[in-house]
C-alpha cells in the first residue's frame, strides 16, 4: 500500500500479505508518514519550524476503505477521510461536496502505474518481506527523484 502527496510523490509504504484487507493497512501506512510543516512556492516542501507532522489533513481513498470504524479512528486523529460510499450503505456520513476531491484519485493511480513499471515489483520473487520492501523503497526513491 502506498500513500502519496498531491503531486504523486510517495510518502509512506506498507507491505503485507496478498490476502490482507486494505482497510487494516491504512493506519499502518500512516505510521510511516512525515508531512512537512510548510510548503514553499510551486508546492515544493520547504523546511519549516518544528518537527514534521505525522498526520495529513485528509486521506482520499477508494470504496474499499468505506468502513465506519476506520472513519472514527481517523476522525479522532484529526484526519478527514474522503471515500465514496458503497452502494448498499444505508447511513451516509458525508455529502457530495467533500467527494469532489475524489476526482484527484488519478494521481495515486498514476503513481501505482509508475511503481508497476519496475518489473521486479510486479511479480514478487523474494520470499522475505524486508528484501521486497527494500526494492519498493528504491522504486519510490527513483519516482521521487524524477519529480524534483
Amino acid at each position: 500500500m502506498v500513500l502519496v502527496d498531491g503531486e504523486g510523490v510517495p510518502l509512506g509504504v506498507c507491505v503485507a500479505a496478498a490476502s490482507l484487507a486494505e482497510v487494516t493497512l491504512a493506519e499502518r501506512t500512516l505510521a510511516h508518514v512525515k508531512v512537512p510543516r510548510w510548503r514553499g512556492p510551486q508546492g515544493r516542501p520547504c523546511p519549516g519550524p518544528g518537527r514534521p507532522r505525522t498526520t495529513p489533513v485528509r486521506l482520499i481513498a477508494d470504496r474499499a476503505y468505506d468502513c465506519r470504524a476506520l472513519w472514527e479512528r481517523l476522525h479522532a486523529r484529526g484526519i478527514e477521510l474522503i471515500v465514496p460510499h458503497r452502494r448498499k450503505r444505508r447511513h451516509r456520513w458525508q455529502d457530495g461536496r467533500k467527494l469532489r476531491r475524489y476526482r484527484h484519485r488519478w494521481i495515486i493511480e498514476r503513481t501505482n502505474a509508475w511503481l508497476h513499471s519496475f518489473r521486479r515489483l510486479v511479480t514478487r520473487y523474494e520470499r522475505r518481506p524486508d528484501i521486497y520492501l527494500a526494492f519498493v523503497h528504491v522504486a519510490c526513491m527513483l519516482i521521487a527523484l524524477r519529480q524534483f
